[in-house]
């Protein structure tokens, strides 16, 4: 199963709107993703509440992994899209 390693970028970190912003991305590729702290147990992606609830802050490292066709591509995208400041971004 493919995956990536990414610092969040976000300086306040995946609160509402950057990870609404995450998890509709997630949800445009149509590829199961998860998202989660190394080593800890992955939470559905595309889901804004379990996004939120990992608490994600600004610098942490997350691990995000897809399976099925299009899961580098998605992976790749993602990646880069937590690798910027989604409040700046987004707002």
């Amino acid at each position: 199963m493919p995956h990536r390693t990414v610092t969040i970028a976000t300086t306040t970190g995946l609160h509402a709107r950057p990870a609404g912003a995450f998890a509709r991305e997630v949800a445009a590729t149509r590829v199961p993703v998860r998202i989660g702290r190394p080593g800890a147990e992955p939470v559905e992606a595309a889901s804004l509440l379990l996004v939120m609830g990992l608490a994600l802050q600004h610098g942490e490292d997350v691990e995000l992994s897809a399976e099925g066709d299009g899961a580098d591509a998605a992976l790749d995208r993602l990646a880069a899209l937590l690798a910027t400041d989604l409040d700046a971004a987004t707002a």
